[in-house]
């Protein structure tokens, strides 16, 4: 899997930090944002994330 450059910084959807406020929502919930890193907030959540299939 190629890696991303220092540089440019982790990425996380706007709206993956809207609903990490509300985090019931956020659980066992399908996302589509397969591009997003996984920021110390989303610790401790699980969501299921869409492969395409």
């Amino acid at each position: 899997m190629p890696r991303r450059s220092i540089w440019k910084g982790s990425f996380v959807d706007a709206f993956l930090f809207r609903m990490n406020q509300k985090r019931e929502s956020l659980k066992n919930r399908k996302i589509w944002s397969r591009r997003s890193s996984i920021s110390p907030e989303f610790v401790d959540c699980s969501v299921l994330i869409y492969n395409g299939k």
